[in-house]
């Protein structure tokens, strides 16, 4: 007797790239974006190139086909 094959379902990835550019040394800087978190998301994360910390703000339009958008400034 055999055992039946189990179908494997593709998932859709979870995980996006964006990119934005640092305020302090200009350079752009790509970050995940976990889409599982929601469709706002607001975090602070050091620059990896300058060690500066940023706000990142990003938001998803789920209208325009999950157009992502991302602000930064620098934290206060």
């Amino acid at each position: 007797m055999t055992k039946p094959k189990r179908r494997r379902r593709r998932q859709r990835s979870t995980f996006l790239e964006a990119a934005y550019i640092c305020p302090s040394c200009g350079e752009e800087i790509i970050v995940p974006v976990d889409l599982s978190q929601g469709s706002f998301q607001e975090y602070v994360e050091d620059c990896p190139v300058c060690c500066c910390p940023n706000v990142i703000t990003v938001e998803m339009d789920e209208n325009l086909d999950d157009q992502l958008q991302v602000m930064v400034r620098p934290e206060s």
